[in-house]
């Protein structure tokens, strides 16, 4: 080969590498109103994320008009969860439509089908969790003040969410506080107090001093 071919055949292992590199990806997960995605936008505009919910990707998906996000508006009215193979499809649709190294999945993985659809589908695991803490009764109180005119903020279904995070959501927090890979923060304070708590996670480590 001459030089500019091995030169190509340098630049093509180096992509290849790049391409194979596992990104940074942070499930941020807490109870409905927790708080999740007021921190997810000030991660993204401090640290550089990309913030991906799988709740809108789910609601975008459902306007579609397709069966199967019919299908998903009728599971997501009753407060049940969807097939993690969805979920999981429109992650990764995402993530490559995105081309970025570090995601924040916001609201995933719900349930332990959810986390290890990704880790199988994905190749990898999460770098760590993050967990908003927030009592129940703030939760509701924020829920049913916001205005954004979804059908799954009314008190009913409030409650059957609540159920369903805590039956099946606290167990994932539970695989990954096992594994020392959960940060957890309490919520229940102003936005700031609450972002400058979680800011150490995400900053890199100061230079030694000389």
């Amino acid at each position: 080969l001459t030089a500019a071919g091995w030169g190509l055949r340098a630049l093509a292992r180096a992509f290849s590498a790049a391409m194979a590199a596992e990104p940074t990806v942070v499930f941020v997960l807490g109870g409905p109103g927790s708080g999740k995605g007021t921190q997810c936008a000030k991660i993204v505009e401090n640290f550089g994320y990309c913030h991906l919910s799988a709740g809108d990707l789910l609601r975008a998906h459902m306007k579609s008009g397709s069966p199967e996000g019919n299908m998903i508006a009728d599971m997501i009215k009753q407060g049940q969860i969807v097939p993690s193979e969805v979920t999981v499809g429109l992650l990764k649709q995402a993530m490559a439509d995105d081309g970025g190294s570090k995601f924040l999945i916001d609201g995933f993985p719900r349930n332990e089908e959810n986390r290890a659809a990704f880790e199988k589908v994905m190749g990898f695991d999460c770098s760590f969790v993050l967990f908003f803490d927030c009592p129940e009764e703030v939760m509701e109180k924020r829920l049913l003040s916001r205005n954004q005119g979804r059908s799954d903020d009314n008190i009913e279904t409030i409650k059957k969410r609540f159920k369903v995070f805590l039956e099946q959501s606290m167990p994932v927090i539970g695989h990954y506080d096992g594994l020392q890979k959960v940060k957890k923060v309490s919520s229940d304070q102003p936005v700031e107090q609450v972002f400058e708590a979680i800011r150490s996670f995400f900053a890199a480590p100061a230079p030694a001093a000389a």
